[in-house]
């Protein structure tokens, strides 16, 4: 192990390109992705980011395992977006159905699509970069994705990189081919002035 660890380190020191595998066996690098074979950096999230991101996972999280569907996860979860040279894209927050789930290989990034995945916009994120994170998203069999935008108090769900759906406050988000029965009014998302 430790000798794979010093090859991976050595190929990162080179610029080498890596595969996903080889991120995954060098631990814990702080926040990342893997973009087209190299380690990008990202910063830590800010507070706002992480609250967000902590109730989308709690509002999705408790109907998932209410009704049984599958599986919420939180956390930069490595899901591979393309292969030779790898990307492995980190999702804020996902959902995967059991009948997906059991299709990943375990132990590593995630290499079968998510049916959702929730991104959390923080105020250095650049359009440019998550529009074509949303595309990748969509050519490896994501149904939907949902851009959480703190700031501004909107959601954007995208069904393909140019079926988006804005949400403001006063509307409910359903997700009915995904998530059937699912309902957030999102002023429960919202913080009033005083709770923020």
């Amino acid at each position: 192990m430790i000798a794979q660890q010093d090859l991976v380190q050595s190929k990162l020191n080179e610029e080498a390109l890596i595969t996903g595998e080889e991120l995954a066996a060098m631990g814990d690098l702080g926040r990342c992705e893997l973009v087209e074979g190299r380690v990008v950096k990202l910063s830590p999230a800010k507070m706002l980011h992480g609250r967000y991101e902590f109730e989308m996972a709690r509002f999705l999280g408790n109907f998932v395992e209410e009704h049984n569907l599958g599986v919420v996860m939180v956390g930069e979860v490595g899901v591979y977006t393309r292969r030779n040279p790898d990307t492995v894209r980190g999702a804020d927050v996902l959902f995967i159905s059991h009948e997906r789930l059991a299709q990943v290989t375990p132990g590593g990034f995630m290499d079968v699509a998510p049916e959702l995945i929730v991104e959390v916009m923080s105020p250095s994120d650049r359009w440019s970069e998550v529009r074509k994170n949303i595309k990748e998203y969509f050519e490896v069999g994501v149904t939907a994705v949902l851009i959480v935008e703190p700031e501004e108090q909107t959601l954007a769900l995208h069904r393909s990189p140019t079926d988006i759906q804005e949400f403001t406050l006063n509307d409910t988000l359903t997700l009915t081919d995904i998530l059937p029965g699912f309902n957030l009014p999102l002023h429960q998302l919202w913080p009033s002035p005083e709770t923020s």
